[in-house]
Formats: C-alpha cells, sequence, structure tokens
C-alpha cells in the first residue's frame, strides 16, 4: 500500500527548479468555500489566514492579542467601545490601500443577516461602527464583551475588500477573494488543489514573527491528499514541504525519520466529540445520552487508533483551556454496568436481534461525521462498543466539500466534527448558545439559563465574573450530556527537514498561520 501510495505522491509533487521558489502544504480535506464570514468550517480558516489579515493577531501563547491592522487601541471605562488606531501602509493585494472603511464594511457584512454568518457572534452585539478618519475606527457595542480582541484574531474577522466581494458575488471565496495577507489568492481547484502567490507589497507582519514581510516563496501550492498512506509517503519522500495534517497514527515513524521534523502546536484545544441533537426522539431522554457516553473506552480509542497521539476526553474543556471548570471533572465516569440500567430505565428493552426497542422504534441513531480515516475508526470503535449495550449506529461518512452542508440539513440523531477553540467562552458560546440554532447548536439546546450566563459571562468587566459564569454554563451542558466529548487532539506540524522558521501556531487548526518566517 506504501508503495502504491509513493507513486500517487510523486505523480502530484512538484519538481525541478520551479519547486525552489514554490512552498508546497499538504492537507487531508477541503473547504465548501473560502469566504470567512459564512462558515464555521476549519478547513476554511488556514487557507484564509494565508492571504487575508485581522486587526488583531494571537500570540504564541495562545491567550494574547497583539497588534496586527490595527497598530494600537483603548477601551472605554464602561468596556462597550474599542477605539483602533490602524496602520497606513497597508495594501490589499489588488494594490488598493487598506483603510477605515474597509473595517466598517467588513463588520457590517459579517452582521448581515443575509450572509447567515455562523460565527457572527464573534465580533461581539456591534451598535455602532464609525470612522472618524481613514486610519480610526470606533467600534461601540451594545454591551461589554470580555473576549472581543481574543476573537477578533480568528479567521472570521478577517478584513474584506467591498470591489472584490461585490464583483464576484456568488463566486467570492470561490474564483477569488481579495485580502492584505502576506499571500494572494490565486486560484482553487476543488478537492485537488489551492494556489496562493507571494504579496511583493507585505511588510506589515505582527510582531510574533521575526520576518514582517514579504514572504521567502514565490508561490504556495496546497495540495489536497484524502489518504493517510499517500500523505505519509509523500512527505517520507521529500515530495512536499509541510503538512498538520499527517496521520497521527504514523507520527512515530515521522518522529524516527531523518528527512523530517515533528514539532507539536502547544498550546493546542481540539475535541473530537458527538453531538446529540436533542428534539430527535431517539436522543431526546439525557438518560441514553449519558449511556452512550459512559459505555466506551476512550484511552482505547486512543491508544488502539491515534496511537498515543491524542487523550481521553472527560470533559467538554479541555482543562488546560482558559476559564475550564474543575467541577465538571468526574461527571463522565465510563461505567457499562450504569450504561445499561440508564437504557433500561429510558424504557429501551433489547429486542431479538438484541437491539434495543421502545415503542416501535430501534435504538439505531443516523450518525454523520466527515469521511477521513481517523474519524471512520474512531466511529466504528464506538459503534462496536454500542451495540455491545444494545445500541446500533448508523454511520453516514460525508466528504468534507459538503459534510457541513449535510450536518446543516439536521437530518440526524447524532453528529461528529473536530472543533478548534480558544478558551472555554469560546466553544460555550459557539455551540451552546440558542442564538445559534440551528448550526453551529446543532443540539437545538434552548435554554434560557444558559443563554444567561453565557450573555453574562461575555459581559464580564472582570476575569472572575466571566470565569464563574462560564463554569456554570459548563456544568450544565455537561449533565445534560449534549455532547460525547471523546478525544483531546494534539496537533504536530510535519516539516521537510529542509524548512526552517516554520513555527506550528495554533489557532483554528492552522499551525502554519501567516509563514512569514519560513525559508528552505
Amino acid at each position: 500500500m506504501i508503495r502504491l501510495a509513493l507513486s500517487v505522491a510523486l505523480a502530484i509533487g512538484m519538481a525541478g527548479t520551479a519547486a525552489a521558489q514554490t512552498l508546497t502544504i499538504m492537507k487531508g480535506i477541503d473547504a465548501p468555500h473560502y469566504d470567512a464570514q459564512r462558515t464555521s468550517w476549519g478547513p476554511t480558516s488556514d487557507i484564509v489566514n494565508m492571504f487575508q489579515d485581522t486587526l488583531v493577531a494571537l500570540d504564541w501563547d495562545g491567550r494574547t492579542p497583539i497588534p496586527y491592522l490595527a497598530k494600537s487601541w483603548t477601551i472605554s471605562e464602561d468596556g462597550r467601545t474599542y477605539t483602533f488606531k490602524l496602520r497606513d501602509d497597508v495594501s490589499f493585494c489588488s494594490g488598493k490601500k487598506f483603510t477605515a472603511d474597509d473595517v466598517v464594511y467588513t463588520f457590517k457584512r459579517l452582521k448581515d443577516p443575509a450572509i447567515k454568518g455562523p460565527f457572527a457572534w464573534r465580533a461581539g452585539n456591534i451598535r455602532e461602527l464609525r470612522a472618524p478618519d481613514p486610519y480610526t475606527v470606533e467600534y461601540e457595542l451594545e454591551e461589554p464583551f470580555s473576549e472581543l480582541l481574543l476573537q477578533l484574531t480568528m479567521f472570521t474577522n478577517v478584513i474584506h475588500n467591498k470591489e472584490s466581494v461585490e464583483t464576484l458575488g456568488k463566486d467570492y471565496g470561490i474564483k477569488g477573494a481579495d485580502g492584505t495577507g502576506p499571500w494572494c489568492f490565486d486560484h482553487w481547484q476543488p478537492r485537488t488543489e489551492i494556489v496562493l502567490k507571494r504579496h511583493d507589497a507585505y511588510k506589515w507582519g505582527p510582531s510574533m514573527y521575526k520576518n514582517k514581510g514579504p514572504v521567502k516563496f514565490e508561490k504556495l501550492v496546497v495540495k489536497i491528499v484524502p489518504e493517510d498512506s499517500s500523505r505519509v509517503a509523500a512527505m517520507m519522500s521529500g515530495q512536499f514541504d509541510i503538512t498538520h495534517q499527517f496521520p497521527a497514527q504514523f507520527i512515530t515513524q515521522a518522529k524516527a525519520a531523518p528527512m523530517l521534523t515533528v514539532t507539536p502546536a502547544k498550546p493546542n484545544f481540539q475535541l473530537l466529540y458527538y453531538g446529540f441533537k436533542i428534539t430527535r426522539p431517539m436522543v431526546a431522554d439525557a438518560r441514553v445520552r449519558e449511556a452512550m457516553s459512559i459505555a466506551i473506552n476512550r484511552a482505547e480509542i486512543a491508544k488502539a487508533i491515534l496511537l498515543g497521539n491524542a487523550d481521553p476526553a472527560f470533559t467538554v474543556v479541555d482543562p488546560a483551556a482558559l476559564d475550564f471548570d474543575p467541577a465538571t471533572k468526574g461527571i463522565i465516569r465510563e461505567d457499562v454496568a450504569r450504561a445499561v440500567k440508564l437504557l433500561d430505565e429510558a424504557g429501551w428493552k433489547p429486542g431479538a436481534d438484541g437491539i434495543r426497542e421502545k415503542d416501535g422504534m430501534k435504538l439505531a441513531p443516523r450518525v454523520y461525521f466527515t469521511a477521513n480515516a481517523n474519524s471512520a475508526r474512531v466511529a466504528e470503535a464506538i459503534q462496536g462498543y454500542l451495540r455491545k449495550i444494545g445500541v446500533d449506529w448508523r454511520l453516514h461518512p460525508w466528504d468534507s466539500t459538503i459534510s457541513s452542508v449535510k450536518m446543516m440539513e439536521q437530518d440526524y440523531e447524532i453528529w461528529s466534527v473536530t472543533v478548534p477553540y480558544l478558551s472555554a467562552g469560546d466553544l460555550m458560546n459557539i455551540y451552546f448558545d440558542s442564538a445559534n440554532i440551528p448550526t453551529p447548536n446543532r443540539m437545538n439546546w434552548k435554554d434560557a439559563e444558559t443563554d444567561a450566563w453565557l450573555k453574562q459571562g461575555r459581559s464580564a468587566l472582570t476575569e472572575s465574573d466571566r470565569a464563574k459564569y462560564y463554569a456554570l454554563v459548563q456544568q450544565k451542558v455537561t449533565r445534560e450530556h449534549l455532547w460525547m466529548p471523546v478525544l483531546n487532539i494534539n496537533m504536530d506540524q510535519v516539516a521537510n527537514k529542509k524548512i526552517t522558521g516554520a513555527r506550528p501556531h495554533m489557532i483554528y487548526q492552522n499551525t502554519f498561520y501567516k509563514g512569514l518566517d519560513v525559508t528552505r
């Protein structure tokens, strides 16, 4: 298999003198488009961050916002108004000069109901945006947003050029997109490759990089290689420079390979979870949801499938994340006997074939997930554990370019994604606010207490108040077993040893981020 995969990798690799000026990256999955405001999809974010910029950047610690397109800012005493002073030396790839009008346009578009931006909340509840001069933005909120600066580092909030958006219309993010990033969008061939070119005028890199721009390569080619074995062979044979989607089961091989360097992204918060659509009768009872969660062996899954490159997850939020609540530890305890008891109590009795039934319905939930190797193996492992207690998971894998669309249709009881996040508040606000129904709040969780606590956490003026309210949310959603947390996934960058300066960044599954210091 590896020999066959190697021939595939050689066929798609870069060769010859052109390769010297081309940086090659490999991904396992593609995105449905590259318009950051219209998606929550991780495969969009890493490419967008290369060709578009945010007002503030996220430092290597994963917690500290630092100047970027905004060179400084002040915050009013009531926490409602942020005044951003912008750089005056920035231009888009098209040559258009960046000004405050671009910032105002960007966030008005993000908040436009027609966009249906799933992550529009990341920009806060905006009351008014003002541009008193070309390089000042007054960003006024309806109420304080305790994590605004942190959220403004995210790909959802990259700055757009109105002319590009309006010229391309429905093809924006598909046939092109203008940006101020170190790379410029050249072309995209779905499921095959994304090609970016150097932004020669770029010189405004954030302080986290030694090189402020431009980048060292003329071109960046990102190839989509879905097969695990092909990605392994391609990196081993030197056909690609960097990947952050090297199959976890082969990381030990990569570490031992003389031609490769493996660097973990630290910190890193990525949760592989299964969510329950609680409005579906099969999973409406919290006892059924808890039974599924406690009937599996996470340690075995982490060891057998990811070969130790993930940690068992018994809490929704990683214990190392900002505002994690220790009181959520111990709510989820693996216990097969208790799982059986819970299903019995909920009225689901074993049928003649061993699968539980109730009111003429089999306990056979539809499970949607993105079709990649690890996700499939984890889903199959869980399916095996649950069959032992009379639950028959019906697995429905979808290609990455359509899985987000299929999940939006909500024709399932359970879905799975691996979600990257910055903090407890970040994760809670993404998924558990009723304003985010039907996506990304795919549970259809509508709870007044949860909404109130989230609002109080967002508007808190002190760190202690923010942590207190986000803790209450964590406790409630964990006790309701709205999710089955399974694994905290490690994220490693694998690079050819000829590549230097490729320090991985944790932000939203990116690692590469801007790539300003990368050289060969």
